[in-house]
């Protein structure tokens, strides 16, 4: 279909879901504004990245197509495929109710004009467009066939679960941008989800735990330790839980261990490294339940990637197999926590 023969449409302000915050210096960000300057560089880099962050809307069009131009000129890294890093990844509510997998756009560059959907089945239906793990779009129109309905969509209302952590968490290395552990798990249980992964600075920080102390999600989920060697788990682990409680006294916090690198049986180092870091958080979650918090869960890292050692593309960074393994663990362990609250 040619250009002519479509509508686009801006989305600039269309409502984002998955943002924990309104007041970003740009749209499609995940920090405050006035969190430059006080989060480590390297975190306000990263948290201009849209990952977590995803457009909602309905459509009778049989042809989805995007248009945009990204914050960053670097599209890809060598562990991760441009399709994630930058692209953007459609997903469509089936007849019955379940979000399924429509298509990408796989970027070139810094402007990126790619076919999403094209000769889709007659009908009304409703979508949910990822944006980019490790890039953002500066702008973004979605161009359907000229005539054809498009309604965006509100970000649900219900309280979001909030995962905050490391590259893990913010997607690296999954192939497609809705593939990272906490958008598999919002389709699961059907919830908005916060993802304020990021990359190697996972290291529960007392400015992002002010930070986190602002949101009101139903469940913060803490997972940093693949960033963190015991020493540090110890010092900081109780400050940020303590942080949050001064204004989230009955939220649950779930903590999680590291996942087992991949090839941990050839490495005596890395497995001292887990021996470790686990110790240290397990000794501190101990601690914050034995003063009289009932509402701190905890999730070893034995249960979040197999054990045959196929789920990771460098022994840390999950692969999408990793990543549904994850989902798989969280899942179980969330559950229950949803249904006590």
């Amino acid at each position: 279909m040619s250009d002519q023969d479509l509508e686009w449409h801006d989305t600039m302000d269309w409502e984002v879901e998955g943002k924990g915050w309104d007041d970003t210096a740009r749209h499609f960000e995940r920090l405050p504004a006035r969190a430059e300057g006080i989060v480590r560089e390297p975190v306000w880099n990263l948290s201009r990245c849209s990952a977590g962050l995803s457009l909602c809307f309905v459509t009778d069009s049989p042809c989805i197509h995007a248009r945009y131009n990204l914050l960053n000129e670097t599209i890809s890294m060598a562990h991760m495929p441009a399709t994630s890093h930058s692209g953007l990844d459609l997903y469509a509510l089936d007849a019955k109710g379940h979000e399924r997998w429509v298509g990408i756009s796989p970027p070139e560059g810094r402007h990126v004009e790619s076919t999403l959907a094209d000769g889709l089945a007659p009908g009304s239906r409703q979508y949910t467009l990822y944006l980019p793990l490790y890039n953002s779009p500066e702008h973004l129109e979605i161009g359907v066939e000229a005539g054809a309905n498009l309604q965006p969509l509100p970000a649900r209302p219900e309280k979001p679960i909030l995962f905050y952590g490391t590259s893990i968490m913010h997607g690296a290395s999954a192939s497609r941008a809705g593939m990272c552990i906490p958008s598999i798990v919002s389709r699961r249980l059907q919830r908005r989800v916060i993802n304020l992964g990021f990359s190697g600075n996972g290291i529960m920080e007392p400015e992002i735990a002010d930070l986190l102390s602002e949101l009101d999600p139903c469940l913060f989920i803490v997972d940093c330790l693949p960033n963190m060697a015991a020493p540090l788990v110890a010092e900081r682990t109780i400050p940020l839980v303590r942080r949050i409680r001064q204004t989230r006294p009955e939220t649950p916090i779930l903590l999680v261990e590291d996942r087992t690198y991949a090839n941990t049986g050839f490495f005596p180092a890395k497995a001292e490294r887990h021996l470790t870091s686990r110790a240290a958080l397990r000794n501190a979650w101990h601690e914050l339940t034995n003063a009289g918090d009932e509402k701190i869960h905890y999730l070893e890292g034995e249960r979040l990637l197999p054990h045959d050692g196929e789920a990771t593309v460098d022994s840390s960074h999950p692969t999408d197999l990793g990543m549904a393994a994850y989902a798989d663990a969280y899942e179980a362990a969330i559950r229950p926590i949803l249904r006590q609250i």
